[in-house]
């Protein structure tokens, strides 16, 4: 019999500052507590990033303008993705040591075992990334 997967969880969250702490505590709460000192910390991270990015870079600045994060386990791997309204396209930055900002996706690309840039179907953009796990925990 095929092992069942788990069904991906799914958050909205205003396009605030404020939703990046709730974005990333949300993320760690759903992690199995086996899979949480192993993957709580860069996931924690990695959600911070996404997030900030979705709010500065994707939101259109309209008050019901949502930032949207999916979080499941497939192939060895937990995916995240974040959605936002904006259609722009994402790069590496090349930054000098005196850039004071510009290296969130340089950590994420860090991280990620491997991470996209994919328009949706009706609106905006997704950003997904991908952080391998041990399947016995």
């Amino acid at each position: 019999m095929p092992e069942i997967p788990l069904v991906p969880v799914h958050w909205r969250f205003p396009a605030h500052p404020a939703s990046v702490r709730r974005a990333r505590h949300a993320v760690a709460a759903s992690l199995p507590h086996v899979l949480r000192p192993h993957l709580g910390d860069d996931l924690g991270l990695l959600t911070s990033e996404l997030v900030t990015n979705a709010i500065r870079h994707g939101a259109c600045g309209e008050d019901g303008d949502l930032v949207e994060l999916v979080l499941w386990p497939a192939d060895g791997h937990y995916w995240l993705a974040v959605s936002d309204p904006g259609a722009g396209k994402l790069e590496l930055a090349r930054l000098d040591t005196d850039s004071e900002s510009g290296r969130g996706l340089i950590l994420v690309d860090s991280l990620a075992t491997a991470w996209t840039v994919r328009p949706r179907s009706t609106r905006g953009t997704s950003v997904i990334a991908g952080l391998p796990f041990r399947q016995d925990g």
